[in-house]
């Protein structure tokens, strides 16, 4: 066994894995909380479309069946919001599977990709585990370096990665300075604009749009996903909107059946509710004020965002604010990890969540002391 596990690659043995939110059930369990609130992990509060719901319901009884392995009605849906054709979808078990599609068509070793500091973790994971090196840009200004990324770009680059907004620090990239980053860019490179909180972003805000240039540019490769703003983060189901050459690349290696019955069905039950969405954009945009306000008036500094998380400075060791909050019932994020020692990030929840997070922040404040800068 030795043998066979010292054979096994640097590469593979360095990856740390991915650092999920804390899950309720686990917090009922180590502190004894009853009745705990996530703001950890960036959900939907709202929780799903009552139209998917119903639609995973009437579909329990195909469960003995395989799903539809090319998505076709999920397909065509996503097609006729976005007035593009299904041969320009692909399909993942949430998007995280499409970043690792990509990876594993184009990164090898001898190839790299290039992402901003910080930005998903996701990225880096998926270039190491195919054997490929990182390229990191640190953000400039809590923006992507767009400048500097093209400069870090070689002959052996193939895929930049741009999370729009950025997670997370939840800012976007300008839209001219979107269009003169391409025009700079080589030919033998794409560039993931990943639009898993694009819903969220306010309307006539200035930001490229992943779908406006499939027809102009087929480097552009965009991602978006159902687990944010639609509600179905349990269901993993998300979608690549690319160049229709880049598509069938990915459906050779794709996994047969990779997203489920249940996922299909209620991602197409969601894009149709639009009432839900609206809904959930109004309760994310009017909570977020309301926290930040809240959160200035107490000492401390949320920095403004574009999608449904914020980054909160507490001026203290976030550790500490995050284990103490944790028993108070509230779970968020301490972004130490991130670079951020003392800034935790939280998730928009509903107005009820949001109080009680409020109540539970104040009395954690006055126990912890300001850390010395």
């Amino acid at each position: 066994m030795k043998e066979l596990l010292d054979d096994v690659p640097a590469y593979i043995r360095d990856l740390v894995p991915y650092p999920p939110g804390k899950p309720i059930e686990e917090l009922e369990r180590q502190y004894g909380v009853k009745n705990p609130i996530k703001l950890a992990s960036n959900e939907n509060s709202m929780g799903p479309s009552p139209a998917a719901v119903e639609h995973c319901k009437d579909s329990l009884a195909k469960l003995f069946r395989y799903p539809d392995g090319s998505g076709f009605y999920l397909k065509e849906a996503l097609a006729g919001k976005f007035g593009i054709k299904q041969e320009n979808i692909c399909l993942g078990n949430g998007s995280n599977e499409l970043i690792d599609f990509l990876c594993r068509v184009f990164i090898r070793p001898g190839r790299d990709a290039v992402s901003s500091r910080p930005s998903f973790l996701v990225y880096n994971k998926m270039v190491q585990v195919t054997g490929g090196t990182n390229r990191i840009v640190p953000l400039k200004n809590s923006r992507h370096d767009l400048h500097a990324i093209s400069s870090a770009v070689t002959s052996s680059t193939r895929l930049i990665f741009l999370d729009n907004p950025n997670n997370p620090m939840g800012t976007v990239i300008a839209r001219g300075d979107f269009d003169r980053f391409l025009d700079d860019l080589p030919g033998h490179l794409l560039v993931v604009l990943d639009e898993a909180y694009g819903e969220f972003v306010r309307p006539g805000t200035d930001t490229p749009r992943g779908v406006d240039y499939i027809h102009t540019d087929p480097r552009v490769v965009t991602l978006r996903t159902f687990s944010k703003a639609y509600g179905l983060a349990g269901l993993r189901v998300g979608y690549g909107i690319m160049d229709s050459r880049i598509c069938q690349l990915i459906e050779r290696v794709r996994q047969p059946f990779n997203v489920n019955l249940l996922a299909q069905e209620a991602a197409r039950a969601a894009l149709e509710d639009t009432d839900h969405l609206e809904k959930t954009l109004a309760n994310n945009h009017v909570e977020m004020e309301r926290l930040s306000e809240e959160l200035k008036a107490m000492g401390c500094r949320p920095l403004e965002s574009q999608t449904n998380f914020m980054l909160v400075d507490t001026f203290r060791d976030a550790a500490q604010v995050y284990e103490a909050m944790l028993y108070k019932g509230v779970i968020i994020r301490a972004m130490g990890a991130y670079g951020f020692p003392t800034f935790i990030r939280i998730t928009v929840g509903l107005p009820q969540e949001n109080q009680r997070f409020l109540q539970a922040f104040s009395q954690v404040l006055d126990q912890i002391s300001v850390k010395e800068r």
